[in-house]
């Protein structure tokens, strides 16, 4: 499945912003999906996932109530909402796919063998 991120920009701490990630192909059904992140200097990290159907996601403790991700199955889309953002969320995002059917997503990106192009959020203080 090939991957499109868009949705990012500059924002102010406290703000809000909506990620989405569209896939081509008809078997985005069939992967488990998530979004990471990748700050300047550092490792890509986890940031949230959703099982193939919806039913399961997950997210990194350090957005747990303030990002939601979702997807719709029959519009080939992925997307995280971020809200109370923090300046600590800047960073590029990363939309990506596991071909596997992982309950609950799996956080590790080594997993995930389709990527977006990566969308740049950051928040000014």
């Amino acid at each position: 499945v090939q991957l499109q991120a868009s949705g990012g920009g500059l924002v102010q701490a406290g703000g809000s912003l909506r990620l989405s990630c569209a896939a081509s192909g008809h078997t985005f059904g069939t992967y488990t999906m998530a979004w990471f992140r990748q700050a300047p200097g550092k490792e890509r990290q986890f940031v949230a996932g959703i099982s193939r159907g919806g039913r399961h996601s997950i997210y990194a403790d350090s957005v747990k109530g303030r990002f939601t991700i979702s997807r719709d199955n029959a519009e080939n889309t992925v997307t995280l909402q971020m809200n109370s953002l923090r300046p600590e969320d800047t960073a590029i995002y990363y939309c990506a796919g596991d071909s596997a059917p992982a309950i609950p997503p799996r956080t590790d990106p080594r997993f995930y063998d389709s990527w977006g192009q990566g969308t740049l959020v950051t928040v000014s203080s």
